[in-house]
């Protein structure tokens, strides 16, 4: 059996085509996609549309829920903001009925059962945290306890847009093996059994943020748990292709203009696959006073200060041709 592993498209779909062209060569039996199909690229129609005449599995990301939340008049009163939530805004302007609708469907996570392998869990963070996300260098204690309700050996995670393939082991609590009670004692196998999870995020397909600019994605083919917990071999993909059509879009569709800055850092993000987003908001806490400034205005700073912009614009491929 062999699983393919999308996750984090946010609405590229030269990303995800390029993807489908490879998938067409490598042939899963199934394709899922872990949620974050839509926003921050501005073609979140187009890449439902494509998920949905596969008929790929998929669930929702917390994207989903931003756009849902407000159209569903259930998001904060601060998302009016047409400064801060801009981009969530073009989103309610340019999402068809057809994708709403598809989106308001979708499950918030997937158990996979099929015939002759091993359970595999899939959901976009952590259950109850749906921005949860990992990353190869996160202490195993913090991954533990995240999923220590996850009972399948197998999970598949996403939202870091990062890729991680990770055999990660419950914590043993030497001062939990012993009995208060020296009648009582706990047999050797009770003593030294510990829980062990096969976690793979497969990075993302739109939005990599992890230097590395290609679409990316996993592919699983169904093993011995003998051989790895949970029966389930990962591979990691990544697939080169053309973002100047993505990057051109931003100001063709009115997206940049909309968005702001929140739009201007999904850009960038696209064009280094770097944390633009976590380097920007970082800066501001650490060299900004609150609530004085606003985004505009700190956004200015941060370029002024960071010299940021220039590097980005180096890497541009609208600019570096």
């Amino acid at each position: 059996m062999r699983l393919a592993i999308l996750a984090d498209i946010h609405g590229n779909i030269h990303a995800l085509e390029a993807v489908a062209a490879r998938l067409e060569q490598l042939q899963p039996d199934a394709v899922v996609v872990a949620g974050d199909i839509i926003n921050a690229v501005p073609f979140s129609n187009e890449v439902v549309a494509l998920i949905q005449k596969q008929h790929w599995l998929a669930i929702r990301g917390n994207h989903e829920f931003y756009y849902l939340d407000y159209a569903g008049n259930r998001a904060p009163a601060d998302w009016e903001d047409p400064v801060r939530w801009g981009q969530v805004h073009w989103l309610m302007e340019h999402i068809s009925p057809e994708t709403c609708r598809y989106l308001a469907g979708l499950p918030d996570e997937l158990t996979l059962h099929f015939p002759g392998t091993e359970l595999v869990r899939v959901m976009h963070g952590a259950p109850a945290q749906i921005r949860f996300g990992t990353s190869n260098h996160m202490p195993e204690e913090k991954i533990a306890a995240a999923i220590q309700s996850v009972e399948q050996q197998t999970m598949i995670t996403a939202h870091s847009h990062m890729q991680v393939d990770r055999i990660v082991k419950e914590p043993v609590n030497s001062d939990t093996e012993k009995s208060s009670d020296p009648l009582f004692e706990l047999s050797e196998a009770q003593t030294l059994t510990q829980r062990v999870w096969h976690v793979i995020n497969p990075g993302s397909t739109g939005l990599p943020l992890n230097g590395d600019v290609r679409a990316q994605f996993a592919v699983l083919d169904s093993v011995s748990p003998d051989k790895i917990p949970g029966g389930w071999r990962a591979s990691h993909h990544r697939v080169p292709y053309d973002r100047r059509p993505a990057l051109t879009a931003y100001a063709s569709s009115g997206m940049l203009a909309r968005g702001g800055v929140i739009s201007q850092l999904f850009y960038w993000e696209l064009v280094t696959a770097e944390k633009e987003i976590v380097y920007f908001y970082r800066w501001q806490r650490a060299n900004l006073p609150p609530n004085k400034l606003s985004l505009d205005e700190e956004f200015a700073a941060y370029k002024e200060a960071t010299g940021r912009e220039a590097y980005v614009r180096a890497k541009d491929p609208l600019r570096t041709r």
